[in-house]
C-alpha cells in the first residue's frame, strides 16, 4: 500500500509534508504534489502534516477520487522531486475548501 495526494490539494499545494518524508517521494507539479508510489515507504508522517487532509492510504481514498491513485502514479513518472517546504501557492485559501479540483491540475 502507499499513499496518495488528493483532490484538497490542488491548487493549494501545501508543501509541510515534503519536510517529513523521509524517502523524497514528493513529486511537484505546477499546482498540485503528489506521491511517488514505488518510493513512499507508507510511514504516515505526511499524512498529519497536510492541513487540508488531503493525504490518504490507498486503500482509504473515498470512492469519488479513486482516479488520484492512477493519477499519482502517473504523474510521478515525469514530475521533479521536491525535498524542501515551501509556501503555497497565492490563493491556496480560496481554493482549499473547493472540492471536485481534479479538472485543475496543470500538467
Amino acid at each position: 500500500m502507499t499513499y496518495v495526494v488528493t483532490d484538497a490539494c490542488v491548487k493549494c499545494k501545501y508543501t509541510d509534508c515534503v519536510d517529513v518524508c523521509p524517502v523524497d517521494c514528493f513529486r511537484e507539479g505546477p499546482n498540485f504534489l503528489v506521491i511517488d508510489p514505488d518510493e513512499c515507504i507508507d510511514c504516515t508522517l505526511c499524512v498529519a502534516e497536510c492541513p487540508v487532509e488531503a493525504i490518504y492510504a490507498e486503500d482509504d481514498v473515498p470512492a469519488e477520487m479513486h482516479d488520484f491513485i492512477a493519477l499519482n502514479a502517473e504523474l510521478a513518472k515525469t514530475w521533479p522531486t521536491i525535498v524542501e517546504k515551501k509556501d503555497p501557492l497565492n490563493d491556496h485559501a480560496t481554493w482549499a475548501a473547493i472540492s471536485g479540483k481534479i479538472d485543475e491540475i496543470e500538467r
